[in-house]
């Protein structure tokens, strides 16, 4: 009987299936694997770091991390002052299994208080920093900081109802939505 078993794959009409469910679970493995990455070069902000390898973020104090899925670590640290003004907490995203891709945005925020983080955007205003918001005519989901000269951008949440939050990202990474300062 196990015989038999072991040759239905040869019969007649059963090499096509076969090979194409041998070739299926190859390309699921394929796509499954870790992606490969360099990670960035560290960039800071304020004394933050905004991009860097997995030893910058520990140098940083970012040690507390959790696996998000099989490709990502998210790594927090409280009691962050930023320009001035907190204390908030702070997160990075390491990509790969070990971190080894590194991270490219800094996550700050308070939680249980949304008002807290308009001090952080308060005080890069008063620091020269122009901002716009996404979305139509001034109603939208991101308010973006920018400064002539500085390479990084904030981004604040509008529409997040949980935890409002900014995002400091490089202007490297500055793929998302922007939009023109208007003031």
């Amino acid at each position: 009987m196990l015989r038999e078993l072991a040759a239905d794959w040869a019969r007649p009409g059963m090499l096509v299936p076969t090979l194409c469910a041998v070739a299926l679970m190859a390309g699921i493995l394929w796509a499954g694997q870790e992606p490969a990455r360099t990670p960035p070069p560290l960039l800071l902000f304020d004394g933050l770091p905004v991009s860097g390898s997995v030893a910058d973020a520990r140098r940083a104090g970012f040690t507390e991390c959790v696996k998000i899925d099989a490709f990502r670590a998210r790594c927090r640290r409280t009691g962050l002052m930023v320009v001035g003004e907190g204390p908030y907490d702070a997160a990075i995203d390491l990509i790969g299994s070990d971190g080894q891709g590194g991270f490219d945005h800094l996550i700050l925020w308070r939680n249980g208080e949304q008002q807290a983080i308009y001090k952080l955007v308060e005080a890069l205003q008063r620091r020269g920093w122009m901002h716009c918001e996404t979305g139509n005519e001034r109603w939208g989901d991101q308010d973006i900081y920018s400064r002539e000269g500085v390479p990084v951008r904030a981004w604040m949440d509008l529409s997040y109802y949980g935890k409002r939050r900014v995002r400091i990202m490089p202007l490297w990474k500055d793929a998302e939505r922007s939009c023109k300062p208007y003031h």
